[in-house]
């Protein structure tokens, strides 16, 4: 039995492969095995979503998360946290940008934050949408997410929804 398993990174939010033997991990999946010995490995099926590289989802999808304020002019003005929002958008964005700086590059303090403070239901899995390609989010949202490298966090994006910080994680 193959003594590699994946796992997903906590400060990446992007599935490694680790050699539980070795103690190494890396990126790509290790050479020598085959995509079905990559599929079959711990994690693989939770974490992979049908990529042997590790990579993602399928062709042209990307992954990311968010950290979503709205506003009272959000296409729904309510959340998991107020029944009715009534904040404006400037002051939206100015507890985005409040957010934003303790943010800094940090994924772990980005996914705190979206847990704690985001107005979206992917609160509950700090701020991760998953997997999605072209033409399955807003635009403007998807426009922001797709021009982010994995890692970056992109500048205060506004959309139908609200305001919001995106993180591309894969």
């Amino acid at each position: 039995m193959s003594e590699w398993v994946v796992r997903m990174s906590n400060s990446k939010g992007m599935p490694y492969f680790y050699n539980t033997t070795t103690k190494q991990s890396v990126w790509e999946a290790p050479s020598g095995l085959s995509k079905e010995q990559v599929q079959a490995l711990p994690g693989a099926q939770e974490y992979l979503s049908g990529s042997a590289s590790g990579g993602g989802g399928a062709a042209g999808q990307i992954r990311a998360s968010h950290l979503l304020i709205k506003h009272k002019d959000s296409r729904r003005p309510s959340s998991w946290k107020e029944a009715n929002i009534t904040r404006t958008k400037e002051e939206a964005i100015n507890t985005l940008r409040e957010y934003q700086a303790q943010i800094g590059s940090s994924t772990d303090t980005f996914a705190e934050l979206a847990r704690e403070h985001s107005d979206c239901s992917s609160h509950a899995h700090d701020g991760d949408l998953g997997w999605f390609g072209r033409g399955q989010m807003q635009k403007a949202f998807e426009d922001g997410a797709y021009a982010l490298e994995a890692g970056q966090i992109s500048d205060v994006i506004s959309s139908d929804s609200g305001v919001h910080l995106i993180l591309r994680t894969g």
